[in-house]
């Protein structure tokens, strides 16, 4: 993980109280000297060098020049770099979550047309993606979400879905679309929702709160992120959402444990988060 994200990780803890939780290296600003390596004056005069210079910086860019002095658009590029290993990693703990109870799916699309491409599904340029909500025994409060995609809406695609993100015995409400039948070979109990469609359908009780978080993510990716390649970094941007979504009851603690799970992740250099994959495996 690059020193830029670790500075990153190190601002979200202490501007969340947490400098005596997290045993976090005191890594100085760009714009300030850095002391860490200065040499004592006997130490110096052994190795013949001059006492209290400062090694050279090792934080330089691959260009030759330090963070500081680079050009606004290899600071830019750095930016984006540090917000998708940001997103890797809400990823990798999002992959992990299971639903279980009362659970509201329902399959959906990311992208819109493409210029003389072909709208709706199997659009070039929409990929689809699952979303299920779990809520209480009334139906009426959400717990927690996940929203993952899948190469297809098929039956392996279902059935693997299934296997790692529900619990056993989960009472699942979605629409007519023929693949949710697998739900019913897993072994949980299944009701098919029949609406004729239009606002009517979102209103139904088992379908009410997977499409009220449905439309806030379309309209909150659309508003945000202006070009996405949905086809390569969509699981990116699907698990930021769920991830902030899963800790809004708890959002004092959520830059605090963000900043916990960069530190104990697996390294993710550049070449991994550009060779990313929007499925499981």
């Amino acid at each position: 993980m690059s020193l830029s994200v670790l500075r990153r990780a190190r601002a979200l803890a202490l501007q969340a109280g947490w400098r005596r939780l997290l045993p976090v290296q005191l890594v100085p600003a760009p714009d300030q000297p850095d002391r860490r390596h200065d040499v004592p004056g006997h130490q110096a005069a052994t190795a013949r060098l001059d006492a209290g210079v400062a090694p050279v910086d090792l934080e330089q860019s691959q260009h030759g020049c330090a963070g500081a002095d680079a050009s606004p658009g290899r600071q830019l590029q750095d930016r984006l770099a540090d917000e998708a290993q940001i997103m890797q990693v809400m990823a990798e703990r999002e992959a992990m979550r299971r639903l279980s109870g009362f659970v509201q799916i329902d399959d959906a699309y990311l992208g819109g047309e493409r210029n003389g491409g072909k709208a709706g599904r199997g659009s070039e340029n929409k990929q689809p993606f699952l979303i299920a909500v779990q809520t209480d025994t009334s139906l009426t409060a959400p717990s927690f979400v996940v929203i993952e995609p899948v190469r297809s809406f098929d039956n392996v695609a279902l059935t693997d879905w299934i296997a790692r993100r529900l619990a056993p015995e989960c009472e699942a409400y979605t629409d007519g679309l023929a693949c949710f039948r697998r739900l019913e070979e897993a072994g949980h109990a299944h009701t098919t929702l029949d609406t004729d469609g239009g606002r009517a359908a979102t209103e139904a009780a088992g379908a009410r709160w997977v499409n009220v978080v449905l439309g806030n993510l379309k309209r909150a990716i659309s508003g945000v992120y202006h070009a996405i390649a949905q086809g390569k970094y969509a699981r990116r941007y699907l698990a930021e959402a769920a991830y902030r979504f899963n800790r809004r009851f708890r959002l004092r603690e959520m830059l605090p444990r963000l900043a916990t799970a960069m530190m104990r992740c697996k390294p993710c250099p550049e070449p991994v988060l550009h060779a990313a994959s929007n499925f499981h495996g």
